[in-house]
C-alpha cells in the first residue's frame, strides 16, 4: 500500500495536471534510464540514441527483417565503377525551425556522426569526398569500392547517423551540441526538459512520413498521440505499481523479478518488441594497468562463467541464452573461433594466469551502474566471479550517466579513472564487425577501453572489402580469432526483455523502443 502510495506521489510530482492535458492523447512512459544527454553522436548510451529517433531522422533505416530501406531519401543509385553514391531527398522533409532539409544538412550530419563512430569512421576512411549536387541530391565519392555504405547509413545502434541542420551538425564532434532541431515525427520540448524527473516530446505536425506501414525502424512514422512523456521513476516496483494502477502507459524494461507482478494483470502486455535482444559484455580500459596486458585480460576470461553469470542476472532461461559468438548467435556470422580451450568459469586457471602475470593484488576499479534493470545485478555477479578468479575488485557504484563520462577518462583508475564495466549492448548493434564498435580495436580512435590492435583493424579492413558473403564469413571468424586472442572485450551471452504496456496498441517490432503508429485508448 505505502508503494501504490508512492507511486502516485511520484506521478503527481512528474505531471502538472491541466485542463490541457485532459484533452491530449498522451503516452506516459518509463524508460530504461533518465535522459540527462541530449546529444546522440556525442555518446552511445542507449537512451540517447533512443531520444535521437524520437527527434530527428535517418536517410536510411532497417526494417523488421533487418534490411537496409530509404527512409529521408526517395532515390539512389550507384555508379558502374562502384565508386558514387547519388541520394535523393523526398519531397516535404522540414526542420522543426520549418526550413526546408537541404544536401548540406545531409553532409554535415554525415561528416560529424563519421568522426566520432566506429562504423563511421571506417565508412569515412574509404570516403573520397562529398558533392552537393542540388538542394535535395548529393553524392558520396569513395577511393575505393566498399559495399557497406548502405548498411552504414542504416545502422540502428550506438551512435547513429541521424540528420540535423547544418549549423548544428558543424558542432565539433567532441563537444555536446546546444540545440535540438531535428526533422523527426517528434519534437522535443527543452522548456520541460527536467533531468530527474521527466522529458516531453510533442507530435510534429509537419511531419510527412512514408506511404509504407512501418516495419521496424523504416517504413510510415505516423505519430498517433499528441505526445510523450518518458518520466524518472528509478525504483522498478514504484514504476510497476504505478503501471498496474493506470498512471502510466509503458515501461520500457521492468525488471524480471517483477514479471510476475505484471502477468497477473489481465490489462496488461508484457511482450518482446526487440526479438533480436541483447548481448551483455565486460570491458576493460587496456590503456592502465592491470588490463594493459594481455595475460591478465586472457585470466579475466577465465574466470567469467557466462551461465553462472546470466543465472545471476536474468534467472529465466526463457529469456536468455549462452553464446561464444561476438557477431551474436543466430546471425548469419555467428561463430565460435578463439574460444576452444577457453573454459568459462576455470578460476583455478584465472589465478595461475594472474600469477604468471605478476598481478600485485591491486584493486581493480569497476564501475557498477545503479539505475538500470539490466545492469544493477550484473555488476555484483561480475564481481563475485573475478574475485574467484583471484582478481581484488573495488566496485564504485555509479548511475549510467555518471558513468558515461567516467568511461571516457584515460587516467589511472586510482586516479579517478577506472579498470573495466558491465555494459549490454542491442545485438543489432552487434552483428558484424563494423557495427561492433567493442571489437574495434584502432587505438585513441577506438571506443573507451581504447584497444588497440593492427591486426584486428587489418582484418576489418579486409572485412569490408569482401566481395560476398561467404568471404565475409570467413574473415569474421579470423577476427572473432584474434580479438579473442587480444583481447577487446569479453562477451556475456545474450537475453530479451519483454516491455509492460497498458491501454496501448500498434506498437512497432523494432530492436529500438519507438513511439510511432503507438494508439492510446
Amino acid at each position: 500500500m505505502k508503494l501504490r502510495t508512492l507511486a502516485a506521489s511520484v506521478f503527481a510530482a512528474c505531471l502538472a495536471v491541466s485542463p490541457v492535458f485532459a484533452q491530449t492523447k498522451t503516452i506516459r512512459a518509463v524508460m530504461h534510464s533518465d535522459l540527462k544527454v541530449l546529444d546522440p553522436v556525442w555518446t552511445t548510451a542507449n537512451i540517447v540514441r533512443n531520444h535521437g529517433y524520437m527527434v530527428w531522422d535517418t536517410l536510411f533505416a532497417m526494417d523488421e527483417k533487418l534490411v537496409p530501406q530509404p527512409q529521408m531519401v526517395d532515390t539512389w543509385n550507384l555508379s558502374a565503377d562502384r565508386l558514387t553514391y547519388t541520394f535523393t531527398l523526398r519531397d516535404g522533409l522540414k526542420w522543426h525551425d520549418g526550413k526546408p532539409v537541404t544536401s548540406e544538412d545531409c553532409i554535415a550530419s554525415l561528416k560529424r556522426w563519421g568522426a566520432k563512430d566506429s562504423t563511421g569512421l571506417k565508412l569515412m576512411s574509404f570516403v573520397s569526398g562529398f558533392e552537393v549536387v542540388n538542394d535535395k541530391t548529393f553524392k558520396i565519392v569513395l577511393k575505393e569500392p566498399y559495399g557497406l555504405v548502405i548498411d552504414s547509413l542504416a545502422k540502428p545502434g550506438g551512435s547513429t547517423p541521424l540528420m540535423m541542420p547544418k549549423r548544428i551538425a558543424d558542432t565539433d564532434p567532441n563537444k555536446q551540441i546546444s540545440e535540438f532541431i531535428g526533422s523527426g515525427p517528434f519534437i522535443f520540448k527543452a522548456d520541460e526538459w527536467k533531468p530527474g524527473d521527466k522529458t516531453v516530446y510533442v507530435r510534429n505536425p509537419d511531419y510527412v512520413p512514408r506511404k509504407e506501414p512501418p516495419s521496424g525502424l523504416a517504413g510510415g512514422k505516423v505519430a498517433k498521440v499528441d505526445r510523450v512523456e518518458w518520466l524518472a521513476i528509478p525504483d522498478h516496483q514504484t514504476a510497476v505499481n504505478a503501471l498496474l494502477a493506470g498512471e502510466i502507459d509503458y515501461i520500457e524494461a521492468p525488471p524480471h523479478d517483477l514479471k510476475s507482478l505484471l502477468l497477473a494483470d489481465k490489462s496488461v502486455k508484457l511482450e518482446v518488441y526487440n526479438a533480436i535482444g541483447a548481448q551483455y559484455a565486460f570491458r576493460w580500459n587496456t590503456v592502465v594497468p592491470p588490463f594493459n596486458n594481455e595475460k591478465i585480460r586472457r585470466a579475466a576470461m577465465y574466470a567469467f562463467d557466462q551461465k553462472a553469470f546470466l543465472e545471476g542476472v536474468i534467472g529465466d532461461e526463457k529469456y536468455y541464452q549462452t553464446c561464444d559468438a561476438m557477431f551474436v548467435c543466430g546471425t548469419p556470422l555467428e561463430n565460435s573461433a578463439g574460444m576452444d580451450g577457453l573454459t568459462r568459469g576455470n578460476f583455478a586457471k584465472s589465478r595461475e594466469l594472474l600469477k604468471e602475470a605478476g598481478y600485485d593484488g591491486t584493486p581493480i576499479v569497476m564501475l557498477h551502474t545503479t539505475d538500470i534493470a539490466v545492469l544493477t545485478n550484473a555488476g555484483p555477479i561480475a564481481k563475485d566471479l573475478l574475485e574467484k578468479g583471484g582478481f581484488k575488485v573495488e566496485m564504485v557504484p555509479l548511475d549510467f550517466q555518471a558513468i558515461v563520462a567516467r568511461r571516457l577518462r584515460k587516467t589511472p583508475a586510482q586516479d579517478g579513472g577506472w579498470n573495466g564495466f558491465m555494459t549490454a549492448w542491442l545485438s543489432v548493434d552487434m552483428m558484424n564487425p563494423l557495427t561492433n564498435s567493442l571489437v574495434a580495436a584502432s587505438c585513441d580512435k577506438a571506443n573507451f577501453g581504447w584497444p588497440c590492435d593492427p591486426e584486428v583493424e587489418r582484418l576489418r579492413d579486409e572485412f569490408a572489402r569482401a566481395p560476398d558473403a561467404d568471404s565475409q564469413k570467413k574473415i569474421a571468424a579470423q577476427l572473432q580469432e584474434r580479438a579473442v586472442t587480444y583481447g577487446t572485450h569479453i562477451q556475456l551471452g545474450q537475453y530479451t526483455l519483454p516491455t509492460a504496456t497498458r491501454g496501448l496498441s500498434g506498437m512497432v517490432t523494432s530492436p529500438i523502443p519507438v513511439f510511432w503508429n503507438i494508439e492510446k485508448r
